[in-house]
This record gives structure tokens, sequence and C-alpha cells, in this order.
């Protein structure tokens, strides 16, 4: 596609085209809070990036081999001598584990940070796939806490790690656009490793099926995020992120008993 020229890494997340394209990161988002998502979206709101996160960007981009142009555009992660806080030591460790496996290796060695776009119910759509080995798999690496079950407030049941973080609903985008793109539906696996004091390691395959029905409400969903970026419907507030409490206006006295 021509417009691949308008994206690349550099502006992948600019506000232009976060406006524009919808990404797995955004629609999840959207999922969580719609009035948080689009308040970031229009540059009225910006989340703190935790150190649990950083870690986990940190192994990405030393695996897409991107670490220089991270540790530039994250110095806070760094000491005034140059060398890691002690917090970012542990990825260092975590990467040195992952070298260490073979297997895991192998599916991490893929073409990095591959960007395409596409299109879904008349939405844009852009992905940037950690590994991408062409007409066999596409692989996406996560650093998450460890692989226990995580409770769910909306569900109100404890969820597998990779239920609960809709890793499978960002699988079926990227099967997707990587169809409309090369006409080939790829196996989708993630490459998981844990944040713990020893690392835990995984190769996940998710099968089709799950993938077909993510996909699903991909097509369901898209079209009324489309209504919120164009601002012909009012987002809901969850009433429980950081940015509802911020922007919480009292209106009533409740009883605490409601609370």
């Amino acid at each position: 596609m021509e417009e691949n020229l308008i994206i690349c890494e550099e502006n992948y997340f600019s506000q232009e085209n976060e406006m524009k394209y919808c990404g797995s990161s955004q629609i999840k988002s959207f999922m969580d809070c719609e009035a948080k998502t689009l308040a970031k979206i229009k540059g009225e709101y910006k989340e703190e990036n935790t150190t649990a996160l950083l870690v986990g960007s940190y192994v990405d981009a030393a695996v897409s081999q991107t670490l220089d142009i991270f540790k530039a555009k994250h110095p806070e992660i760094l000491k005034k001598d140059g060398s890691l806080k002690s917090e970012y030591v542990k990825a260092d460790y975590i990467l040195n584990r992952i070298e260490k496996d073979e297997l895991f290796m192998k599916y991490i060695s893929g073409d990095h940070q591959t960007i395409m776009l596409g299109e879904i119910n008349s939405v844009p759509i852009k992905i940037k796939i950690d590994s991408y080995f062409p007409n066999k798999c596409i692989v996406d690496l996560k650093c998450v806490k460890s692989f226990e079950s995580i409770w769910n407030d909306k569900t109100k049941m404890k969820e597998n790690f990779v239920d609960y973080w809709k890793y499978t609903l960002q699988g079926a985008l990227y099967q997707e656009i990587v169809r409309q793109n090369t006409g080939k539906k790829l196996p989708f696996f993630i490459a998981a490793v844990t944040k713990e004091t020893e690392p835990d390691l995984a190769l996940l395959a998710i099968p089709d099926e799950e993938l077909e029905k993510q996909l699903l409400i991909i097509h369901e969903i898209l079209p009324h995020i489309r209504n919120l970026k164009e601002g012909l419907i009012l987002p809901k507030r969850c009433e429980k992120c950081d940015y509802c409490k911020m922007t919480k206006k009292l209106d009533c006295i409740i009883d605490y008993r409601d609370l």
C-alpha cells in the first residue's frame, strides 16, 4: 500500500495518526474507558509511564535492536553516570534469560516492528508486529508480571492473563490486517516472559477459532469508535481510571454504603 510511507516508527503514535487510525492498543483502551482514550488522542491527557510498563518496553526495544533510541526517549531510566537505575537492571536480567532459550529466540527473530495498514468496517487500521515471519506466522512479544490468572472486576472471575489483557483481540487484528496485505491467514503466537525474580518463559499458540471470535468483536466496536472520534456521540466514563478521578465533578451527596 502506498499509504505505508506515511507511517513509520517515529510517528506511529503521533496525535494525527492516532486520530486517523485505530490500533490494537487504542481499541483495548476504548473498551476500558472511552473518555480517557479520547482525551489522550486529542492531547488533553497524558498517562504517566509506570516502571512496569517501561521495563516491558525496554525488553521490546532490546529485542527489536532499537535500545539506543529507547534510552534517548526515556532518560528517566538512567542514572547520572549513564548506567541503568536498579529497577531496570531487571530488564537486562530478563533479556539474558531470553537469550539462553534457543526456541524462544527463534520465534522473536523475525522482521521486527513491521508496520502494516488496512481497513475494517471502513475504519483505517494500523498494526506494528514485534516479530513477523512472511508467509509463516505472526509473533507478539509480551513481558508480563506472571502467568497467574488475574481477577477481572467486570466479569467477577479470574481470567487467563492472555484474555485479561485482550491479547487475543490484538492477535485477531494482526491476523486480519496481514491477510489484507498478503492474502494469507497466518497463525498468531505470543512469546511471553515474566518479570518474576526468576523469569518464566512460554510460547503460546492462539487458536484461529478464538481469533475469529475476537475479530467479530472488533467489527462490532469499530463503528462506535469512529463515531466517538468524529464527535457524533459522547464518550462514556468508567469513573475508575485516573483520568475520570481527575476530571470528576460532584453533583450530589451519596450514602456511604453505596460506595
